[in-house]
């Protein structure tokens, strides 16, 4: 039923974001394309029926029937439901707990040859916290991004900043609605420097990088979090 090439599709995807995930113990991985159901959107709009809800794309040949969205929709509930569960556990067990919300960005639009997007507004790593009670947070986000900032990148530092691009998705806002007292949602977009986006070739040093450097603000989020 779709219009839209595999390739057009796959760009537009959060590619290698599962094998990040590997850094907790407790994970939750969407294994849909978001062209058929987007999980990080309001349930409303978790399917793109229009060009403007898909960045300008046509993305279907014709209008899906009720029963095809019906069907993506299941899966949308389906991973909330098991959002709340999971949530509902961690704050029994621990009363506070951390969710990386993991996304990644495009930022050459303009074609494999073109210019990369306006480096000041497009950080290599977006930390959205639009949605939650800031103050509230305020040792976990900055030690977020303190860590972050100073993790060793291949010799480098990479460049983290907050609510640029991105202030947060509808796994933010909902986990924020429904545990507002217990659950912080750091909502964090990287940037697709560590691929080609149009290929969708990784470079697989950088890749790694990216997980080990999520990986080492562990220890300081959750010491963090014991302070709130």
């Amino acid at each position: 039923m779709m219009a839209l090439a595999g390739a057009d599709r796959l760009r537009e995807e959060d590619p290698f974001t599962a094998g990040w995930t590997s850094i907790a113990e407790n994970r939750l991985v969407g294994s849909q394309s978001r062209f058929e159901v987007d999980l990080n959107r309001p349930r409303e709009k978790a399917v793109y029926l229009h060009p403007e809800d898909a960045w300008g794309l046509h993305v279907w040949k014709e209008p899906p029937p009720p029963e095809v969205i019906e069907g993506s929709l299941v899966v949308y509930d389906a991973f909330y439901e098991e959002a709340r569960r999971l949530f509902t556990e961690l704050e029994s067990r621990f009363g506070r707990f951390v969710v990386f919300d993991l996304h990644t960005y495009n930022h050459r639009r303009e074609g494999p040859g073109g210019p990369i997007a306006d480096v000041e507004g497009n950080p290599e790593v977006n930390l959205g916290t639009g949605t939650m009670d800031r103050n509230r947070w305020t040792p976990v986000v900055e030690c977020f991004l303190k860590e972050l900032s100073a993790f060793d990148f291949l010799g480098r530092q990479i460049d983290v900043r907050e609510n640029v691009r991105f202030r947060g998705g509808q796994l933010a806002r909902w986990t924020h609605a429904h545990f507002p007292g217990s659950g912080c949602v750091l909502a964090i977009e990287i940037k697709k420097f560590f691929m080609d986006e149009w290929t969708g070739i990784p470079d697989s040093a950088q890749l790694e990088a990216i997980k080990t450097g999520l990986r080492s603000t562990i220890p300081g989020v959750l010491e963090a979090l014991g302070e709130v």
